[in-house]
């Protein structure tokens, strides 16, 4: 998998302080996407060992009291990237305490493949949907277009 972006201190991207990963990959192409140069999975840079031990890291530095891990992209959900997400959520979920994830998806909840199921167990709040031209609304929370739908899973 490969990313294009990680910001260790967000405040954008969910609820309360967080570390924001966006990765590269998206099959959905968007009219009016905003984050187009992420589209390509082979974009950006590679996700490595060491670059997942740094979001981990970062989010049990008691320095900056983070809330959780936020994932967008591209789609973290295309199937390109589920090993190395899967991967990702586990050890949030194993290694750092009481920490939340989000989770950006052009999918629809309702008709994700097993596996993408499988990550999407780890995730606390997965918004789902293509983004719609049409349908923006810049006024809405963590979302672009109203026809997204903010899932809060646990």
């Amino acid at each position: 998998m490969n990313f294009h972006q990680y910001y260790p201190v967000d405040v954008v991207n969910g609820e309360g302080t967080r570390c924001t990963l966006f990765v590269s990959g998206c099959e959905h192409q968007c009219r009016g996407c905003y984050n187009q140069s992420t589209w390509s999975p082979s974009s950006g840079e590679f996700f490595d060992q060491a670059m997942e031990d740094r979001i981990i890291a970062d989010l049990n530095d008691t320095r900056i009291k983070r809330r959780g891990l936020s994932i967008s992209g591209g789609d973290p959900l295309l199937p390109v990237n589920l090993q190395s997400v899967l991967k990702l959520v586990q050890r949030v979920k194993d290694e750092c305490e009481a920490k939340d994830i989000w989770m950006w998806t052009g999918y629809s909840l309702d008709d994700l493949t097993e596996a993408q199921r499988e990550v999407v167990s780890y995730v606390d709040v997965l918004v789902d949907g293509k983004f719609e031209k049409a349908l923006a609304d810049p006024s809405l929370p963590w979302r672009g277009s109203s026809n997204q739908v903010v899932h809060r899973l646990t």
